[in-house]
């Protein structure tokens, strides 16, 4: 499987949520994220209707050193002054797993370390683009929960913030960056940042830790070479690039790294300007036929046991009336594109971008005032969504879980399925 996945050019930014797979064998990002136009002015006049109760926000890391070089062109250089955190960033922090104990290993980000850019960093790390990217996005989560809506504490209270990272380490300064917007470097206790050994992550697809999937997405990459123009654009490439043959090269490497430069304002191979549409449009062809919406299983493994979770905090938020979830408001997760992917084919609400750096999705429970009835209100960096199968913006619970209901998996079965051999596809 290893050899076979090489081959298939296993890089880019898939590479997050394939390291567990390596182990074991903008300008800014992308366009501008159109709004929907269902939201509409119906579903913003009856926003007084609603309680907020709870807040997850489910987001992208921000910008940072690509995670493989463009082979056979002329390199950017990733010096170490590209990383230097702003001040305003700083808070005090620490990192443990799940039950509060030390960090665990982590060997996908073990995996960057062994490998140095040109210029002298390492693969995969957080610039000091980035971070702005997450403390401005924090400043937007603050703008809306803590100053038009006071829903938030103006200081950031343990009680109150549950903040989960994937355990490598520029979700977890990105994290940290976006807290610091938040609260404005105001807290009342150190910042817990969580995280869990790669077995059991489910903030991204885990081709180590769920062996079907493994299965399942394997020949599914083999395949990429034979999809419809996907051959003959990056032959031509190639070509136009002068990369030779035997270089593993797909579209989702060329991305990585030519966005990774438009970000920070390095070179890129003039060659490459005229593709650049072309990139982007087979880099997205080449993840949807990885998850393929239409063939359930893949996306469910992939994004099934964290929808589950999101549901799970909202059902609790509702039903338990201790003290600890009725002081909870804001679930934090800092995480990857190949997570939000999956979740926005889920939602059926993927509108064929990569998404941005820094790029978030945000689930907001509501109560209505009058009859208590529970509705989910969903976001993409900012938007209103309309979710196919809720009847509104505003989409009541029992609908919203009912959409979530092919792809969502509890912890027990996800288990199971992973563990297992057979396909349902």
């Amino acid at each position: 499987m290893r050899n076979l996945l090489t081959k298939a050019g296993l890089f880019g930014s898939m590479s997050v949520a394939f390291g567990s797979m390596w182990w074991s064998q903008q300008k800014t990002e992308s366009d501008p994220i159109t709004p929907n136009p269902a939201s509409n002015s119906a579903d913003a006049s009856s926003a007084s209707l609603y309680e907020l109760k709870l807040v997850q926000v489910l987001f992208r890391h921000g910008a940072r050193t690509p995670l493989k070089s463009i082979p056979d062109v002329i390199e950017a250089q990733w010096v170490p002054t590209l990383l230097e955190a702003p001040p305003h960033t700083h808070i005090d922090y620490v990192v443990t797993d799940l039950e509060g104990g030390p960090r665990p290993p982590a060997p996908v980000e073990d995996s960057y370390r062994t490998k140095i850019l040109s210029g002298g960093t390492f693969p995969g790390q957080l610039t000091t683009v980035g971070m702005q990217q997450l403390y401005e996005l924090g400043e937007r989560l603050r703008k809306r929960y803590v100053e038009e809506t006071p829903f938030l504490s103006p200081t950031f209270v343990p009680t109150e913030v549950y903040v989960r990272s994937t355990n490598i380490v520029r979700t977890i300064e990105s994290a940290k960056c976006l807290i610091a917007g938040l609260f404005q470097q105001k807290q009342k206790d150190v910042v817990s940042i969580l995280t869990t050994e790669a077995e059991s992550e489910i903030l991204y697809p885990n081709y180590h830790g769920c062996q079907l999937l493994k299965l399942l997405i394997g020949p599914r990459w083999a395949e990429l070479s034979t999809l419809p123009g996907v051959a003959a654009d990056l032959q031509s490439i190639l070509s136009a690039l002068g990369i030779a043959a035997h270089q593993h090269v797909d579209f989702i490497l060329i991305r990585d790294d030519m966005v990774a430069r438009e970000t920070h304002g390095l070179p890129v191979p003039p060659a490459l300007s005229s593709w650049r549409d072309t990139v982007e449009e087979r880099a997205v062809d080449m993840i949807c036929h990885l998850y393929e919406p239409g063939k359930r299983e893949a996306l469910q493994l992939s994004v099934g046991a964290l929808l589950h979770m999101l549901l799970d905090n909202m059902e609790k938020k509702l039903e338990d009336s201790s003290a600890e979830a009725n002081s909870r408001k804001l679930f934090l997760y800092s995480a990857h594109d190949t997570t939000l992917i999956p979740c926005l084919m889920a939602l059926e609400i993927f509108d064929m971008k990569w998404p941005p750096y820094a790029a978030d999705v945000t689930l907001e429970l509501h109560q209505n005032r009058r009859t208590g009835d529970a509705f989910v209100k969903v976001s993409y960096a900012g938007q209103d969504q309309l979710i196919p199968g809720c009847s509104g913006v505003y989409c009541p619970l029992q609908e919203f879980k009912h959409v979530l209901s092919a792809h969502s998996l509890n912890p027990d079965i996800y288990r199971s399925r992973c563990n297992s051999t057979g396909r349902t596809d």
